[in-house]
C-alpha cells in the first residue's frame, strides 16, 4: 500500500497548535466584533471572473491561482484571497451601508513554499463598503494594531502611503514607466518583466541591481490630485489623534491593483528573514464596480496568520495552550465510573479526559500526566463503595477525600473557579 504524505506547501496543523489558532481567530473576533463588525463566510471557491478583477497584472492571476474546469464545464477557482470574494457577495446579496464585514480562513496560491508562506495559508481580515471616509481608514487601521496589541506584540511597525486616484495611479505608473524603461539595462531581468507588466510593482525589488534606480524614481506624492492628498492628510490626522504612530512610505504599493488611496503594511520588527510584512490592506473604491455593482468605496485588510505567529514567537507572546482539559480521571474499577464523572464534569462546563481498555492505575496515572490537566480525580473499589473520590492536585501531589455528590464543588474550588 502506499504511504501518503501531504502535498507540497500544505501541512496538518495539530493540537495544540490547532488551539493556538482557534485563539488567534477568537482575539480577532473579539476586537474588530466590538467595532461592529459581523461575521462573512465565503465560498472556497468562486467563478474565475471575480478574481480576475484583482488585477491581471499581479502574479496572484497570471501565476499563483489554483484555476479548473468543474464537471459542469464552469471555470472556477480556489480563492487567492478574500476581499474581492466580499465584494462579490456585497453586489449579490445589496446589504445596507456601511457594510462592516470580518473573515477568517484559508486561501490558495501556487507559489514557492517557505517559512511562514504555504500554498494552503489562513487569514484573518475587515472590509468596509460603503463609506468614503478617511476617518474610517483611520480606525480600520486602528483595529489592525489592537489587535497585535491583544496578542501582545510590542514591534509591529505601521507603514503608510496614498495611490492616489484612478487617474492619479496612472499618471504615476506612466511616470515610473519612463524612468526605468530610460535605464532599461540597469534593471535586473526580473523587474524588466515586471514592468512590462506593472511598473508600481517594480518599487517591490529587493534586488540589489534595482536599489539605486528605485531610490532614484518619481515619488508618488508628487502626483496626487488635491482631492487625494487632502485625504491621506485627514488619515494621518485621525492616526495621530488615536495614538497610531505609523510612518509615511512612498515607495509602498502593495500587490494588488485594485488599490486606491490609502494603503497600508503591517511589518514585524522582530522578523530577520526577507518576508516581515504580517499584513496590510488599502482603499479600493473601484473594485465593487468591476464586480457588476454600483459605484462603491471600500476599505479593508488582511492579516496571515502564519507570519503573525512567526512574529508572536520571536517576541515570545501567545504561546499554544499547555493544556487541553482540566481533569484527569484515573478509573481503576473497570472505566464506568470514570465515564459518568467525565459527563458529570463535562455538563457543567469543566474539561475532562480519560483512559481507556482497562489500563493499569500506574499506566492512568502516566496519563494524567501526559494530559497536562491540574487536577486528577482518582476512584477504585474503596471510594466507589463508600461513594467517595480522591482529589489529587498534580502540582505539588496534595490529595484528600470527597463525597461524590460535592465532586462538582470540590473540583471547582481546586480549579479557581
Amino acid at each position: 500500500m502506499p504511504s501518503f504524505a501531504t502535498s507540497p506547501g500544505t501541512r496538518d496543523i495539530l493540537a495544540p497548535d490547532s488551539a493556538r489558532w482557534r485563539r488567534f481567530q477568537q482575539v480577532f473576533a473579539d476586537v474588530v466584533e466590538t467595532a461592529g463588525f459581523g461575521h462573512i463566510i465565503p465560498p472556497m471557491f468562486e467563478d474565475l471572473g471575480v478574481f480576475l478583477r484583482v488585477g491581471e497584472s499581479t502574479e496572484i492571476v497570471t501565476k499563483e491561482m489554483y484555476d479548473f474546469e468543474d464537471k459542469g464545464g464552469r471555470r472556477v477557482a480556489l480563492r487567492p484571497e478574500q476581499t474581492a470574494s466580499v465584494c462579490r457577495a456585497f453586489v449579490e446579496h445589496r446589504p445596507v451601508t456601511p457594510w462592516k464585514v470580518w473573515y477568517a480562513g484559508p486561501n490558495f496560491r501556487y507559489e514557492k513554499p517557505q517559512q511562514g508562506r504555504y500554498r494552503q495559508f489562513d487569514q484573518v481580515g475587515v472590509e468596509v463598503l460603503g463609506v468614503d471616509d478617511p476617518q474610517l481608514d483611520a480606525e480600520v487601521i486602528a483595529l489592525g494594531m489592537e489587535f497585535y496589541r491583544r496578542l501582545g506584540l510590542t514591534k509591529v511597525r505601521l507603514s503608510l502611503n496614498s495611490l492616489g486616484d484612478s487617474g492619479d495611479r496612472d499618471r504615476y505608473a506612466s511616470a515610473l514607466r519612463t524612468h526605468f524603461s530610460s535605464n532599461i539595462d540597469a534593471l535586473s531581468a526580473e523587474s524588466r518583466a515586471t514592468l512590462e507588466r506593472n511598473p508600481l510593482r517594480v518599487l517591490d525589488s529587493k534586488r540589489a541591481e534595482d536599489a539605486q534606480l528605485i531610490a532614484a524614481s518619481p515619488r508618488m506624492a508628487d502626483h496626487l490630485s488635491p482631492a487625494a492628498e487632502e485625504h491621506f492628510l485627514q488619515v494621518q490626522t485621525s492616526l495621530r489623534a488615536a495614538g497610531v504612530t505609523f510612518h509615511v512610505d512612498d515607495r509602498l504599493v502593495r500587490g494588488l491593483d485594485y488599490y486606491r488611496r490609502t494603503t497600508f503594511e503591517f511589518v514585524s520588527e522582530s522578523l530577520t528573514a526577507a518576508h516581515t510584512a504580517i499584513g496590510g490592506g488599502g482603499r479600493y473604491d473601484g473594485l465593487v464596480a468591476d464586480l457588476g455593482g454600483p459605484d462603491t468605496p471600500g476599505i479593508g485588510f488582511a492579516l496571515g496568520l502564519d507570519r503573525t505567529l512567526l512574529a508572536c514567537d520571536a517576541e515570545g507572546v501567545f504561546g499554544a495552550p499547555q493544556s487541553r482539559v482540566d481533569v484527569f480521571v484515573v478509573d481503576a474499577t473497570g472505566g464506568s465510573e470514570a465515564g459518568v464523572i467525565c459527563t458529570e464534569l463535562r455538563t457543567v462546563g469543566i474539561g475532562a479526559d480519560r483512559a481507556y481498555e482497562r489500563r493499569s492505575m500506574k499506566a492512568q496515572m502516566k496519563s494524567a500526566d501526559r494530559s497536562g490537566a491540574p487536577v486528577c480525580i482518582i476512584v477504585g473499589d474503596d471510594e466507589r463503595n463508600a461513594n467517595t473520590a480522591i482529589l489529587r492536585t498534580m502540582e505539588g501531589g496534595s490529595q484528600h477525600i470527597v463525597q461524590r455528590d460535592d465532586l462538582v464543588a470540590q473540583v471547582r474550588r481546586a480549579l479557581g473557579r
